[in-house]
Formats: structure tokens, C-alpha cells, sequence
């Protein structure tokens, strides 16, 4: 049933953090080829296009096969009340990107989003500069393509230096073959498959275990007990508080299988907040390793 707080022109938008030229942008004009794609200077901006009706879905990196999670969006998954409804993985091709006018040797600086610096580590020392933290890919490339600063390149895509006009002086800069970001789609509703045999399916939830001893072994002691696969555990403070941890949890079920039924209840035994952020199909990538 379609969103009816949502506008007509919303139906077919979906948002996502950075500038035009991003690796998020790429991954909603693959995930959505059709759809029109709005760019939001932060992650909780995407986020709340969505909760607001403008954009129907958000489209948020949370983890990177080299530099690990996406910190900033553990953040903002306390505060929205949306619902994960897909994943996608997309394949990263960092490229040292310039002004035609430069050339390698010249480069004394490398400047992108912290992720980017650090899935590209090993080149940036190789070529002797000085990472520089910008806030985003894409808005990097359209940076040095407004202002011409001597000595710096940025790491970023082959469509952001098309969009802006600029140099690839390097291909595949980043340190490890196959580095793959990992999305996830955020809606307003709700939207469970249907449970059927054969297919596989990853449930993401969030909780806070109650302040007891062993109180995390015990909370998770129904899904080893039920031979559920936990995918990834992921721990963050809440509030600054050392004794009020919150967990993020990816496995593989249904929501509405037995097994996951009888391991929820006892989490929730255990825990004093459960959250689940919502049920869908594995992405075509992650089950070539399956």
C-alpha cells in the first residue's frame, strides 16, 4: 500500500548524502536507474527527506569492506523512526582526480572524505603527500574544480570528474582490490517479504542490554542457540554513557521465522529496549561467499 503522506513527486526520488559525482549517488542510479536522486549535505538530512515525505527512500553507506563502519550514521539510527527495506552492495573505484593542469609530481596534498583517505592509505603515502579531510567525495572534486589550490588532488569517482570537468591521474588508487561499500535503504513503511523457502533473508535490529552481568552472552545465547548466523555486532555508546550501550545486529532470518521468534524473546529478556529496523532479501553480492 502506497505512502499517502507522500507527494506525487516524492514517489520516485530517493536521497542520499553528498554532493552529485558521490559513491552514494552512483549507488542509487544503479539501485535506481529510473528514479530521480537528490543530493543532502549530511546523513540525517537524507534521512529526514524521507520522514518528511519529500524522497521515498534514503540511500546511507554504513560499512566499507577496508575502512570498516561508517561511524556518523550509528548516530542518526537512534533518532529516525525509519525502516531498512534493502541493502546494496556497491563496488568502489577511487580515483586521484585533479585540474587538467596538474600533474603528479605536483601533488604535495590528497584531500576526501576520512573513508575515502583511509581506504587509500598506502598510495597517498607512496606518492609522498599529505591526506586532508574534506567532507565528502564528490565534494571534493567540485571543490578544486571552483578553486584552483596549488598542490592538491582528491581521491573520488570517474563521475564526479566528468561532472566537473577534472583529471583522472589514477584509477583504482584505492589499497585493496574489491573494496565495496555496503548501503542500506531507509523508507517510511515497513516493507517484510514475504518468508519463503530457499530464499535468504537478513533481519537488522538495534537493542540495549539491561545492566547485569554476562547480560550480552545471555542476550545472544537464543541465536546460537536457534543456529542463526550473525552477520554483524556493532557497539556504540548512548548519550555519552559508559554503562548504556546500544548494539546494532545484522542476521541471517526472517523476522517471522520460528527460530527468529524464539531467539527475540529471549533478547528481550534481557535487554531493556529491542528495536527492529526491518526484514529483506540478502543483495545478490553478499551471497557469492554465502
Amino acid at each position: 500500500m502506497p505512502d499517502q503522506h507522500l507527494t506525487l513527486d516524492a514517489m520516485q526520488v530517493v536521497a542520499y548524502q553528498g554532493e552529485p559525482g558521490a559513491y552514494s549517488h552512483l549507488a542509487c542510479k544503479h539501485t535506481f536507474p529510473d528514479w530521480s536522486s537528490v543530493h543532502c549535505a549530511t546523513f540525517a538530512d537524507a534521512l529526514h527527506m524521507v520522514e518528511r515525505g519529500d524522497a521515498y527512500y534514503a540511500m546511507i553507506p554504513v560499512e566499507n569492506s577496508t575502512a570498516g563502519r561508517v561511524e556518523e550514521i550509528y548516530r542518526e539510527l537512534k533518532r529516525t523512526q525509519l525502516y531498512v527495506v534493502k541493502e546494496h552492495f556497491e563496488p568502489v573505484n577511487h580515483c586521484l582526480i585533479a585540474r587538467h593542469s596538474m600533474g603528479l609530481e605536483q601533488i604535495t596534498r590528497i584531500g576526501s572524505h576520512p573513508q575515502a583517505l583511509a581506504q587509500c592509505d598506502n598510495n597517498i603515502k607512496a606518492l609522498g603527500a599529505k591526506s586532508q579531510a574534506m567532507y565528502d567525495t564528490a565534494g571534493a572534486a567540485k571543490h578544486i574544480a571552483e578553486f584552483d589550490e596549488p598542490g592538491l588532488a582528491v581521491i573520488s569517482s570517474e563521475l564526479a570528474a566528468e561532472l566537473y570537468g577534472l583529471k583522472v591521474l589514477k584509477t583504482y588508487f584505492n589499497d585493496s582490490v574489491g573494496n565495496t561499500t555496503r548501503f542500506l535503504v531507509f523508507a517510511r513503511q515497513q516493507k517484510m517479504p514475504v518468508l519463503e523457502e530457499g530464499s535468504v533473508y537478513i533481519t537488522s535490529f538495534m537493542f540495549r542490554v539491561r545492566n547485569i552481568p554476562a547480560a550480552l552472552y545471555k542476550a545472544m545465547g537464543g541465536f546460537a542457540t536457534q543456529g542463526i548466523n550473525m552477520l554483524k555486532l556493532e557497539s556504540y555508546m548512548v548519550n555519552g554513557n559508559f554503562t548504556a550501550t546500544q548494539f546494532y545486529v545484522d542476521v541471517e532470518a526472517h523476522f517471522q521465522s520460528a527460530a527468529m521468534q524464539s531467539a527475540l524473546e529471549e533478547l528481550r529478556f534481557f535487554s531493556e529496549e529491542v528495536r527492529i529496523l526491518g526484514t529483506y532479501l540478502a543483495d545478490g553480492y553478499r551471497l557469492k561467499s554465502l
